[in-house]
């Protein structure tokens, strides 16, 4: 026969992995813990008759445990799917609860208050446009910027080759040995300019090119 008294005892004497101790209160992790504090009345280890409200994917549950099914520890916890209207699911819990010590029924139903609560958070956190945060590959922006180091380092000893080689172009280095190759270079050595034509010429070719038209005419 289980004996609540000796087992609360044990726990609260004891060692209890789900007990949480700080400087003023003692906290309760077990996911079954009406009110998340360690002491006799909301202990779920030690009452061999309890009931909680827990959630599990986005649905709240009355979880109730009696001594009669405490030889079964698969089948320990009956749980119940409440309503998601909230209205409802409170005469739910008063209605499965009916002969239950009111200390349960109370904290049961401030905890289905506080699930509650936090699905109507949720759906309005969803309904709200978020900017999404994505994490960038360190390694991968590493190895982008030495891509990017190289290829600039590489463009500048492109354009300084190709600088040097002009200037002694220019300077005549290769005059007795490539000679025949400096036609090739002429434009980027001396680009070209454009020779100006007087006006009055273009205008004396306009004239006579329309002379010649009236007289096809």
């Amino acid at each position: 026969m289980q004996s609540d008294e000796v087992v609360w005892q044990i726990i609260n004497h004891g060692h209890c992995s789900y007990k949480v101790k700080t400087s003023g209160e003692t906290f309760c992790r077990n996911k079954y813990s009406v009110t998340g504090m360690c002491n006799r009345s909301s202990c779920p280890l030690a009452n061999s008759r309890y009931a909680t409200v827990i959630e599990e994917g986005g649905t709240a549950y009355l979880c109730m445990k009696t001594v009669e099914r405490a030889h079964k520890p698969a089948q320990l916890w009956h749980r119940v799917a409440l309503d998601k209207n909230y209205a409802k699911a409170l005469k739910q819990v008063d209605g499965l609860l009916s002969h239950w010590s009111r200390f349960l029924i109370h904290k049961s139903k401030q905890r289905l208050t506080k699930i509650t609560q936090f699905f109507m958070r949720t759906r309005k956190l969803l309904r709200e446009k978020r900017p999404k945060i994505v994490t960038l590959p360190a390694r991968e922006q590493q190895r982008e910027a030495r891509r990017e180091s190289k290829a600039h380092v590489a463009a500048q000893l492109e354009n300084s080759i190709e600088k040097e080689l002009l200037e002694r172009l220019k300077s005549g280095t290769y005059d007795n040995f490539q000679s025949h190759n400096l036609k090739n270079y002429k434009g980027v050595m001396e680009p070209k300019q454009e020779t100006a034509v007087p006006t009055k010429q273009r205008r004396t070719h306009m004239e006579m090119e329309y002379e010649d038209g009236n007289e096809a005419a």
